[in-house]
């Protein structure tokens, strides 16, 4: 079983209890660290690729030593201008070696799974309290808007049946007031009519 894992920005094929140098991580020498930039796993030919990380998935290690690398020179010229300088460089870096590769990125450390099981045992009880009481609350809401409907449906039903009523007084009403005024308009012409006789 291997992995390739993201370490520091590089990318390394790891196996258990393999030593590998990196660059430099925080930690004392004999710490424990998790890596969980997985990108493969290679698990008896089964093979989990990730987009671009796997879920989950650990690398385990545990910090030897914090070292530095060989040196390199760094050895610069200018032909014909009388200019050469040479610098060295020590890389650092940190021997590790790996413990474990999980896929499922269960929990190296069993005091922070002690943790998790705890408050994941928390939540499912305050879950199914809440859930009880959300259960117990509704049948008591549910009675009130049943008898709603059944109000709602009457009222609706009356205004329904007073709407023509009254629509239909309306109507009758319109015609008797088109009569009184047509009687008026008549009045006031066989008045005016009279005046003007009269007048002459």
């Amino acid at each position: 079983m291997y992995a390739i894992v993201d370490i520091a920005g590089q990318q390394f094929k790891v196996e258990k209890d393999q030593k590998i140098f990196v660059h430099r991580i925080e930690g004392e020498e004999g710490s424990n660290v998790n890596f969980d930039q997985v990108l493969l796993i290679d698990n008896d030919k089964s093979v989990v690729v990730g987009q671009p990380v796997i879920e989950g998935a650990v690398v385990s290690a545990k910090i030897l030593g914090h070292v530095r690398g060989d040196k390199v020179i760094v050895f610069k010229k200018k032909r014909r201008k009388g200019y050469q300088k040479s610098n060295g460089h020590r890389q650092y870096m940190s021997q590790i070696v790996i413990e474990g590769i999980l896929e499922k990125g269960a929990n190296v450390n069993p005091a922070a799974e002690k943790k998790e099981t705890a408050t994941k045992a928390a939540k499912q009880e305050a879950t199914t309290t809440a859930a009880e009481d959300k259960k117990e609350q509704p049948a008591t809401k549910a009675a009130a808007p049943k008898k709603a409907p059944a109000e709602k449906k009457a009222s609706t039903a009356a205004k329904k049946s007073t709407k023509p009523a009254a629509a239909k007084k309306t109507a009758a009403a319109k015609p008797d007031e088109n009569k009184a005024a047509a009687k008026k308009s008549a009045t006031k012409k066989t008045d005016s009519k009279k005046n003007d006789e009269g007048a002459e």
